[in-house]
């Protein structure tokens, strides 16, 4: 089973919080569902913390009691996913001093199996471009570096790794992520970087609008297996730090809502 949860959060007045609040959210979190934070080496849970209008000023974010936000919490195992459909957060939730009202709570259930059989086993028409809207910031490991930047090679290596650790369907390997590397291609996009406070210092990713391309000569079935990983991306998330907020997209069937929302966070220095 996969699992995608977000819960309405309203502020009960305005509220200031670190902005690395994220880490002490996600671990109260993975407290309540009784699992241990950073146990795994592959995640399998993703999270984004309060989504929406927020304001910066120096090390604190400032949410508005007017405003909605959204909380986001994913699940990629059968575990993690039953844990995250069962967590009960009641009307109210607190942490460091703050208090928010839980106005809604709305989730998306799948499984591995449904995706493969829908967008691969029954051959559907391929589709030629993918879009996807990153609402959180996103990076990629390079060694040493940090690269704040929609290379697609790196994107699909990043879902298909989680896909080929949990799902019962192997896709492929390094073979496959070179033929991607050479038939998906970046068609266009419009980001800009931002920066994700964590218990020490910061990363820089990269936010926004963010449309790949397969190319003609893509074998319609490998179109098919890039169409999986991208819809499979709003549950594993994208790159490095998922599980503490980093890399969280919604594909093209869900970014005019993500848009309307204004699902953002508050603009930072990068």
């Amino acid at each position: 089973m996969l699992i995608c949860a977000a819960w309405q959060l309203s502020p009960l007045e305005s509220i200031a919080l670190p902005r690395a609040y994220g880490l002490e959210l996600v671990k109260i979190l993975h407290g309540k569902m009784g699992l241990t934070l950073g146990d795994e080496t592959v995640p399998s849970t993703s999270f984004a913390g309060l989504l929406g209008r927020s304001h910066g000023s120096g090390d604190f974010i400032s949410f508005d009691p007017e405003e909605t936000y959204e909380l986001s919490l994913c699940g990629l195992t059968p575990d993690s996913s039953n844990r995250i459909l069962n967590l009960d957060l009641g009307e109210k939730l607190a942490f460091l001093g703050a208090n928010f009202a839980i106005t809604d709570r709305t989730h998306t259930l799948t499984s591995y199996e449904q995706l493969y059989t829908e967008q691969v086993a029954q051959d559907p028409e391929p589709l030629r471009e993918f879009t996807l809207k990153f609402l959180t910031p996103t990076a990629f490991s390079q060694q040493r570096l940090h690269l704040p930047l929609p290379v697609p090679s790196l994107m699909l290596r990043s879902w298909l790794e989680r896909w080929n650790h949990f799902a019962p369907v192997y896709l492929g390997g390094d073979e496959l992520v070179q033929y991607f590397g050479e038939a998906i291609a970046l068609k266009r996009h419009q980001i800009r970087t931002r920066t994700h406070p964590l218990q020490r210092g910061y990363l820089n990713g990269f936010v926004g609008d963010v449309t790949l391309q397969a190319l003609n000569r893509a074998d319609p079935l490998l179109a098919n297996v890039a169409h999986l990983l991208v819809n499979y991306s709003q549950f594993s998330g994208t790159g490095m730090k998922t599980r503490l907020g980093m890399g969280k997209a919604i594909p093209h069937e869900n970014a005019a809502e993500a848009a309307s929302t204004h699902l953002c966070r508050p603009d930072s220095p990068s």
